[in-house]
C-alpha cells in the first residue's frame, strides 16, 4: 500500500481528497492534518511514503512545513497543493526539497500520477508550472516522462497500432484496465480525444518512451 498524509487547513477538501485517494488502487490515508505543525507530528507518528502539503495555512506556512518535515521525515516524499502556480512558489518548494507540485485546479488523474512519482523517487509538476516557468532549473519528469512504466508501455502499443483488446492481450491485463491507463494518460498529457492521444503515440513511435 501507498500511505499518504493529507495536510489542509479546511476540512472538506480534506475529506474530499481522502475520498479521492481511497479510490485509487492500493493507496491508503494514514493520518490528517490541518496545520504546519500538526503535519510534522502527524508525519512521525505515522512516517507515510508520500504527504499532500497545502502551502496557505494559517500559522506557519506550508514552506515552513516542508523545510521540517525534510529534516525529521526525510523518507516521506512531499507533494505540495496550492491554488496558485506562481514560478516562484513552484522553484522555492523545488529548492526546500518538494517532489512535486500540483495545482488544486487538476483533474484526479494527474494527483494519482504525482504521488505515485514521489513514492518512487520521481518529481512531477502540474502541466500549468512545468517548463518554461523553471527556465534554468534541471527539467523536472514531465509529459510522457513523468508517466508510469505501464502507461509508457501501452502509449508505445498504440503508436505501433495496436488494438485495445491487443495490447490487453498482450499485457495479460483486462480491456478495462487498458481504457482506464488511456484515459489517465489522456489526462496527464493533455489530450482532448482519443484522435489526439493517438497522433502523439505514433510521433513517439520508435523513440525511448
Amino acid at each position: 500500500m501507498l500511505r499518504v498524509l493529507i495536510c489542509d487547513d479546511h476540512t472538506l477538501i480534506r475529506a474530499g481528497l481522502r475520498r479521492l485517494l481511497e479510490s485509487f488502487d492500493a493507496v491508503e490515508v494514514v493520518a490528517e492534518a490541518a496545520s504546519a505543525d500538526e503535519v510534522v507530528i502527524r508525519a512521525r507518528g505515522t512516517s507515510p511514503d508520500v504527504i499532500l502539503l497545502d502551502l496557505s495555512m494559517p500559522g506557519r506556512n506550508g514552506f515552513e512545513a516542508l523545510d521540517e518535515l525534510r529534516r525529521t521525515c526525510p523518507a516521506s516524499a512531499v507533494v505540495i497543493m496550492s491554488m496558485h502556480d506562481d514560478p516562484g512558489h513552484v522553484r522555492e518548494a523545488l529548492d526546500r526539497g518538494a517532489s512535486g507540485f500540483v495545482v488544486k485546479e487538476a483533474a484526479p488523474a494527474e494527483l494519482e500520477i504525482a504521488i505515485r512519482a514521489a513514492a518512487t523517487g520521481r518529481t512531477y509538476l502540474s502541466p500549468q508550472v512545468s517548463a518554461p516557468q523553471l527556465r534554468g532549473r534541471q527539467a523536472p519528469a514531465e509529459g510522457v516522462d513523468a508517466l508510469p512504466p505501464r502507461q509508457r508501455e501501452i502509449l508505445a502499443a498504440i503508436g505501433a497500432g495496436r488494438s485495445t483488446k491487443q495490447i490487453a492481450a498482450d499485457l495479460g491485463i483486462s480491456v478495462k484496465t487498458v481504457e482506464t491507463h488511456r484515459a489517465r494518460m489522456m489526462a496527464a498529457l493533455g489530450c482532448r480525444s482519443g484522435h489526439e492521444l493517438l497522433r502523439m503515440a505514433m510521433r513517439l513511435h520508435g523513440s525511448a518512451l
